[in-house]
């Protein structure tokens, strides 16, 4: 199947701030709304930084002289005693998502905020969302890899999410070009990879920043404690969903610092169809039961993938299987046959534990060295997975 990059190729209503009018409108009555629980044993913390790069100006907004980012740490706690669990979303996009009058609540996640990081270097992702979606739409796969001891690092990629909240409560929103034609996409997809590509960077070197013992908020937050010491930057992964994906792996072209990556199914793109890659690197897509992966920028990555490669399906599965929308606008009693369209028929739960349980596998084998069955041949726990290659 053909994968999509641009926002405007799936549904509105099913993935951004557009969604509130239809998601109101089907629920049947007050809900709260829950994302899966982590299965792994550590406790989660999370704590979130302003980031300003003064060496770039903002590529989507004339007169913008630096480029600022909301990015959140999710990690490892050691305590969560008086902590309160942090909302899925900031106040700005929960407003927007579920303004006064709802019919639903929005999710809390199962990190803590603010909460002391549990002692030792633990291997670090990065996490990159599909263009003109936030950086929380993967929430329940980042929680599940530090409840099983990682560092994850979500970005918010400004004027390309729909809405970036920053401290003090100002937004920013989506300011990336519509095309007007279908060749128009491709120039504004380009300018989207390179900007989430140095955007990635920079996050890579606050955090060096960050691990030296040094606070890179803008405006000097407190940080949680132990939190510097959590990071071990010689071990760093990324995985991300449609363009996040793309970005994965161009950016594992142009720095090696990212020794793993993961494309969730995104259309590939940029210099790494040509340059390929030396080091381990996934795709894992949506397909249909019977229908072939058919997606030319993966055959083309794909044969110039040097090093580990591996290429799996999730079998029944939507473009949007991918986000934590698959988990939550069922509970938001959107219609099945809505949802089909981006999500396909997979049932929600076991698309996120197929999810987490080779992501999981996928970063252990090739951050941690730890060998793993589930990436060899099909498993009977997860028919929902096809080994394409």
């Amino acid at each position: 199947m053909r994968r999509r990059t641009l926002l405007a190729a799936v549904p509105a209503a099913a993935v951004s701030v557009a969604a509130t009018p239809s998601l109101a409108a089907a629920a049947p009555a007050p809900t709260r709304l829950t994302l899966p629980a982590p299965t792994g044993p550590e406790a989660i913390g999370t704590a979130s930084m302003h980031l300003i790069d003064p060496s770039r100006p903002d590529p989507w907004v004339p007169g913008r002289r630096t480029r600022e980012l909301m990015v959140q740490v999710w990690y490892p706690a050691c305590d969560v005693r008086g902590r309160v669990r942090a909302p899925w979303v900031s106040p700005a996009l929960a407003a927007a998502l579920a303004p006064p009058g709802s019919t639903y609540t929005l999710p809390v996640t199962h990190a803590y905020l603010g909460a002391p990081a549990a002692a030792g270097r633990r291997p670090v992702v990065v996490y990159s969302p599909g263009l003109g979606v936030e950086r929380t739409a993967g929430t329940a796969v980042v929680e599940e890899l530090a409840s099983h001891g990682y560092v994850v690092v979500t970005i918010d990629h400004t004027h390309d999410s729909s809405l970036v909240e920053f401290p003090g409560g100002r937004t920013e929103a989506r300011a990336v070009p519509e095309p007007t034609d279908p060749d128009g996409a491709e120039p504004i997809i380009a300018e989207a990879l390179r900007t989430r590509v140095a955007d990635t960077r920079f996050v890579l070197d606050r955090l060096l920043f960050l691990a030296h013992g040094r606070n890179p908020d803008a405006e000097r937050a407190p940080l949680p404690a132990g939190l510097p010491g959590a990071l071990d930057l010689a071990r760093v992964g990324m995985f991300g969903h449609s363009l996040g994906g793309a970005t994965a792996a161009e950016m594992m072209y142009e720095d090696r610092r990212v020794r793993a990556g993961a494309n969730l199914d995104g259309t590939e793109s940029g210099a790494v169809l040509d340059g390929g890659l030396d080091r381990p690197f996934l795709l894992f897509g949506a397909g249909d039961a019977d229908g072939p992966d058919d997606d030319p920028t993966w055959a083309r990555l794909w044969s110039r993938l040097r090093g580990p490669r591996l290429r799996l399906q999730l079998l029944r599965a939507g473009h949007l299987s991918f986000t934590d929308y698959q988990a939550l606008f069922p509970q938001a009693g959107v219609p099945a046959e809505q949802l089909e369209p981006s999500f396909g028929t997979i049932d929600p739960r076991r698309s996120v534990a197929a999810q987490r349980a080779y992501l999981l596998a996928y970063f252990d084998r090739y951050l941690r060295g730890r060998p793993s069955r589930l990436l060899e041949r099909p498993s009977p726990r997860y028919p929902e997975i096809r080994f394409v290659a």
